[in-house]
């Protein structure tokens, strides 16, 4: 369950960042995440210094700027709920481009969509610098929740599983002349996310079946140990603190 999984996000490298225990990264990037949610809105050039110095720390770890831009795509919810709330917002009314929008609504979208933009680049680098195998021994190491960690740990284990499973039924459906070219297909869509679920249901007993055959009683042994000196402690907090810095400037 444990063993080594590498996943399209990350990137491997030999860089200060790649180095630093996982541990040290998963706290930096929480509590960047924090100093950036604490920070006021219309603290613009805030923002402005939180995104240099997530540019700063791509730098280092050489994750291309066209990779991070194409993960973004999964921001793509926030940024449309963004977009909707100065047209639906209350109270008082500008116009732009003859369009009336609202004040409120206006500020409420801006700080979503930087508050969202930053955490999303922050958490496309700890994913592009970090094994998930690893992302999980830090948070054992941080003595997270072990039903937490264990979920995280099955998720991870079957997810390309799933994605596999999904692809084969995808090149079934092709192979008998089927291509989804309208809402018409939808039906026979939906009977494959069925199956789908089926079998990932079934699939999951089974697997609950063979640990409970080797002894498994609701407690995983530990995958491992990563130790942290101080001074990678002192590295990875180097994000947070000059975030930290930023936000104490704009009090």
């Amino acid at each position: 369950m444990s063993a080594g999984h590498h996943h399209r996000l990350f990137q491997p490298g030999d860089t200060v960042v790649h180095r630093l225990p996982p541990q040290c990264k998963l706290v930096a990037v929480a509590a960047f995440a924090i100093v950036v949610v604490a920070t006021p809105r219309a603290a613009f050039w805030a923002f402005g210094a939180y995104l240099a110095i997530l540019g700063c720390v791509a730098i280092l770890a050489r994750v291309p700027l066209a990779g991070i831009l194409r993960r973004m795509v999964i921001e793509l919810p926030f940024v449309v709920f963004a977009l909707v709330i100065p047209f639906i917002g209350l109270g008082e009314r500008t116009e732009f481009l003859g369009v009336s929008l609202s004040v409120a609504g206006l500020w409420a979208g801006w700080n979503i969509l930087a508050k969202a933009t930053l955490g999303v680049i922050a958490s496309i680098l700890l994913a592009s610098t970090t094994e998930p195998r690893a992302m999980l021994l830090g948070a054992q190491r941080l003595r997270l929740p072990a039903l937490l960690v264990q979920i995280a740990t099955f998720m991870l284990r079957y997810m390309d599983v799933i994605v596999d499973e999904m692809r084969r039924m995808r090149v079934a459906r092709e192979s008998r002349g089927f291509v989804a070219r309208d809402l018409r297909q939808a039906p026979v869509i939906a009977r494959s996310a069925g199956a789908l679920f089926i079998r990932s249901y079934e699939r999951g007993e089974r697997v609950h079946l063979a640990m409970l055959s080797r002894g498994y009683s609701g407690q995983m042994p530990i995958m491992g140990e990563i130790s942290a000196s101080a001074k990678q402690w002192a590295t990875a907090g180097a994000l947070p603190v000059l975030a930290l810095a930023v936000l104490g400037v704009v009090w």
